[in-house]
């Protein structure tokens, strides 16, 4: 079974991710911020993350950052799922090396589709 993160501070849109997520067989660790977040990847490595960019502490994408530069994580498909529409904020977390951006509301049918194509392609490629 995939292991997925959800990095995110609304505790409503984590509540809903996690349910559209664990309805299609999936498990599912949160972190409410940065910190916990890069903790919980280093303790147990998830196969997929779900990074939102406006986070407290440290932003979405340091975390991004963060994770592309180090070998152990570099592999490690992250979406970023954010409210945040500008191009800027698009073209900076591709710059960084999220393999998907999705904005808020995104659609149950889109996320797991996206979801799903990423763990397949992850899955697929040697690391």
């Amino acid at each position: 079974m995939a292991r997925i993160l959800i990095v995110d501070d609304d505790v409503g849109m984590t509540d809903l991710l996690k349910i559209h997520l664990r309805r299609d067989g999936l498990e599912i660790e949160t972190a409410a911020d940065a910190v916990i977040a890069l903790r919980s990847i280093m303790d147990h490595l998830p196969d997929l993350i779900l990074l939102d960019v406006e986070m407290p502490y440290m932003g979405g994408l340091e975390v991004l950052k963060v994770l592309k530069s180090d070998p152990l994580t570099s592999h490690r498909p992250v979406i970023v799922l954010t409210s945040r529409t500008d191009e800027d904020c698009y073209a900076e977390a591709k710059r960084l090396g999220a393999d998907a951006f999705l904005t808020k509301p995104v659609s149950k049918e889109h996320l797991l589709r996206e979801v799903a194509f990423r763990l397949a392609q992850s899955l697929a490629s040697p690391r």
